[in-house]
């Protein structure tokens, strides 16, 4: 099994990511070529993917934002999925670990993610991963 960070789309990853976005999100449409594209050629986000060695099958993926603001350059993790048939054999670890050692090789000072309580497997896995859970408040803006 390897992490690989994906810098070119194809038919084969789009399909991938379309199997993997329904085990996080049932209300997210499914991807077309251009919106994985338009997600690649963004500066500042990187897509992580990891993979089957042997097949090459993708079971997993991240997306890693990073940007600079007055403070400093931070990185933001999203929509971390493993395939219910990968879970438990380390690719969350993974793929965590290979985009913290990203985003502080980019100088990132800090490295966020956000993650429900009741999501109470990929907590654990934040936490041996060495993030630290925050007192904070998080809101959005729907519009």
């Amino acid at each position: 099994m390897s992490v690989e960070i994906v810098r070119e789309s194809g038919d084969d990853l789009l399909e991938a990511i379309n199997a993997l976005v329904p085990q996080l999100s049932s209300s997210t449409p499914p991807l077309a070529a251009e919106d994985l594209n338009g997600l690649l050629s963004q500066q500042g986000t990187v897509l992580f993917v990891y993979r089957d060695e042997g097949s090459g099958a993708v079971l997993g993926m991240l997306t890693l934002a990073t940007f600079d603001i007055p403070t400093g350059k931070r990185a933001w993790i999203e929509d971390v999925v493993v395939d219910g048939a990968a879970r438990g054999q380390g690719a969350g670890y993974k793929l965590v670990e290979a985009a913290v050692q990203h985003a502080l090789a980019l100088g990132c000072k800090t490295v966020d993610l956000t993650s429900r309580p009741s999501r109470e497997t990929a907590n654990r896995l934040y936490r041996r991963a060495g993030f630290q859970l925050r007192e904070t408040n998080v809101y959005r803006y729907v519009g």
